[in-house]
């Protein structure tokens, strides 16, 4: 949504804050209370974030706005990152929210070109959970901490009242070395750069939504919660000039494409032909009236990389486990700055816009 701007008398909430002077008038202005949508990834999340929090937090590391912060402390560049899940079933084919936990946080790391390793897990639990389903989550978490080669080394424990949460939530935070040479950030997306997914979009989010409504779609959909960071270290030592990493979680592909090209002033052309969408997930979505560009995934990326160095990049993408079905998508241009547009199989194109709030339930 474009900021507004309009002329009204000065009000404020019931805390003090000027709420009229705001720069959107919707839909933060026009609705009170926060709704689902706000974390849903989309316009209202990023309203949301514009025009509360990041005002009230302020300071240049969280100016950047990406997966990570990216820090320098005692001449050491460090990665920081902060996420909480709060998926719905608990476990799912491929995975569990503990393994999101790990992998969710450990990727956003990994978008900065950080080796994450330190991990902080906080659980907060619902009165009534069964001490079995804490301990079987728990468990995956450890193992997935393992898998990825990072340690949690500290956390908390709270309880809510019966009704006042969902069981369990999750909150992690991830720390991680920036290896020198290494610039990845949104802002530096520019014409002329390639635009590489590491494979087949949306199946995260039909994972977790085939177990939730009891949908069959002919074959078991299964997540493809993974760490990402070995990946990104292939990618890195065949390209260390690499532009901009991101795992496109929730908004999906869509959203991830957006916020580049907003933070970069950049326009995005994809093929939508070239975008990989597995046969299921592309049913599914066909089934619940879904754009797989909007669906969640787990253990994708999309990289921006410069022209020259586009081949390289994606053969070793290709020659890595979790990058086998890399593909080029399309590409950074002048023409419409800040707006993504796919060209559709009819040879029309059509605006992939960033999403209004929540398409689907809780997937992360």
């Amino acid at each position: 949504m474009a900021d507004t701007a309009t002329t009204r008398p000065t009000a404020t909430g019931p805390t003090g804050l000027d709420i009229q002077g705001w720069t959107c008038p919707a839909p933060l202005r026009d609705s009170p209370r926060v709704v689902l949508g706000h974390g849903g990834g989309g316009v209202l999340s990023a309203e949301l974030v514009q025009h509360v929090f990041a005002p009230a937090y302020g300071g240049p590391a969280l100016a950047e706005l990406g997966d990570a912060a990216r820090l320098s402390l005692g001449g050491v560049r460090l990665a920081f990152s902060t996420d909480s899940y709060v998926v719905r079933p608990l476990f799912f084919p491929g995975g569990s929210i503990g393994d999101l936990a790990v992998n969710g946080t450990v990727n956003d790391l990994a978008m900065s070109g950080a080796r994450p390793a330190y991990l902080s897990c906080g659980f907060i639990l619902e009165e009534g959970v069964e001490t079995e389903v804490v301990g079987l989550v728990a468990q995956a978490l450890g193992a997935a901490a393992r898998a990825a080669g990072v340690e949690v080394a500290t956390g908390d424990t709270k309880v809510v009242e019966r009704g006042h949460g969902d069981g369990i939530y999750i909150n992690t935070a991830g720390i991680g070395l920036i290896p020198d040479g290494v610039d990845l950030r949104p802002q530096r997306a520019a014409p002329g750069d390639v635009v590489i997914v590491s494979g087949d979009i949306g199946v995260h989010g039909i994972a977790v939504m085939s177990v939730r409504e009891g949908l069959e779609f002919g074959v078991e959909i299964q997540s493809d919660c993974a760490p990402l960071h070995g990946l990104v270290q292939a990618m890195l030592a065949v390209a260390p000039d690499l532009h901009v990493l991101r795992d496109p979680t929730r908004g999906g592909l869509a959203a991830a494409l957006n916020e580049i090209a907003a933070a970069a002033g950049v326009g995005v052309v994809l093929t939508e032909r070239s975008v990989p969408v597995p046969e299921a997930v592309a049913n599914a979505c066909g089934f619940l009236g879904l754009d797989p560009m909007y669906v969640a995934n787990e253990g994708k990326l999309v990289a921006f990389v410069p022209r020259a160095d586009a081949d390289a990049v994606l053969a070793a993408m290709r020659a890595h486990p979790l990058g086998a079905g890399a593909a080029i998508i399309g590409e950074c241009v002048e023409a419409h700055p800040g707006m993504v547009v796919a060209r559709t199989g009819l040879g029309g194109t059509r605006v992939v816009d960033l999403p209004l709030g929540e398409l689907l339930p809780r997937i992360c």
